[in-house]
């Protein structure tokens, strides 16, 4: 059985229509007139227990709402919900010790506090034994580098270190389903990386099934072999990221940065599609199987003072993928 089961999930939310203006105030007092706006249309997926599934899809697309369906923070309209054996909506308390959701744009820690005294309110909450709570802490401290840093007032910590302290305190009562919106939102390079070896390490020592939604294509590539789409509340692709990528996003990224602004003449097709200029920086967009020899040409004919080779943004492999009219998962 899966750990998570979805079948023609909806959830509409019904919103007064008011227009503008005394006379509109008018009417909407007297006459209140509702639309219906759907947010999630009707999907259905199954995760098996330890899978790792990226969550796509653009900003306002049903995500968020899909995940707080699955936590039991929203009701559906219609549609049936099973995560862990449970109807998440009962909210009962087996189920909650079973899951815990991340916000990379919420926090659960007392700003003014040392975050080991959140983390202790955590594992009150959860009816967790000290003698437990004492082994965790030391277990997800050590993975995630926390050590020396929990005695110190949250506010003193870096966004960073925030997000670990965050996630180890979500992690205390050792749940078996991990719900992640946005969990690396606004960090810098180096703490999204701590963060995705973080939850590698973990889905593998433990077999944790992880449900994640990001924006950074690094995050997917890292931790994900397959992938959810969603578009306007529809589920669109429900497959393998390689798949996806390989049909929908064949090419990479040059980003490079010049000592200055070339000549038209000095950009060359061979460079790859030329897709942004912004002063001295230019964007392109090349084949796999070209790269190679067009990272050559652009430092060989550029005045390159820096040069990144990326994979494309997932919002551009999903405008792809729409594009490509593909409309059944």
């Amino acid at each position: 059985m899966p750990i998570i089961s979805v079948q023609n999930l909806c959830k509409i939310y019904q919103v007064a229509n008011k227009q503008a203006g005394l006379r509109g105030t008018w009417q909407h007092f007297w006459r209140r007139q509702y639309k219906n706006i759907s947010a999630v249309q009707d999907i259905s997926f199954s995760v098996a227990a330890g899978e790792v599934v990226g969550f796509l899809g653009a900003n306002g697309a049903g995500k968020t709402t899909t995940l707080k369906m699955l936590v039991g923070l929203i009701q559906p309209s219609s549609g049936l919900v099973r995560v862990a054996g449970h109807d998440p909506f009962r909210r009962c308390a087996d189920f909650l010790r079973k899951i815990t959701l991340v916000m990379g744009q919420k926090q659960q820690l007392i700003w003014d506090l040392p975050a080991l005294e959140s983390l202790r309110i955590n594992a009150a909450v959860y009816d967790v034994p000290d003698r437990l709570f004492q082994q965790r802490l030391s277990e997800l401290s050590e993975m995630l580098n926390l050590q020396d840093k929990l005695t110190q007032p949250v506010r003193k910590l870096s966004l960073g270190e925030r997000m670990k302290a965050e996630l180890l305190a979500s992690l205390i009562h050792r749940p078996d389903v991990l719900f992640l919106d946005e969990p690396t939102l606004g960090l810098d390079v180096n703490a999204q990386s701590n963060v995705r070896d973080f939850l590698k390490q973990y889905n593998k020592e433990y077999g944790a099934t992880i449900l994640l939604t990001s924006h950074y294509m690094a995050d997917i590539t890292a931790l994900c072999d397959r992938v959810l789409v969603i578009h306007h509340g529809q589920l669109i692709y429900d497959g393998l990221l390689a798949d996806l990528m390989a049909r929908f996003a064949p090419f990479r990224e040059i980003k490079v940065e010049l000592s200055h602004i070339p000549a038209p003449a000095q950009i060359s097709p061979t460079f790859g599609q030329l897709l942004e200029t912004d002063g001295c920086s230019l964007r392109f967009a090349v084949s796999q199987g070209d790269l190679t020899k067009a990272v050559a040409e652009i430092l060989a004919n550029l005045p390159v003072v820096d040069l990144q080779v990326a994979d494309p943004p997932v919002e551009e492999t999903i405008a792809s993928l729409f594009r490509a009219g593909l409309t059944e998962t």
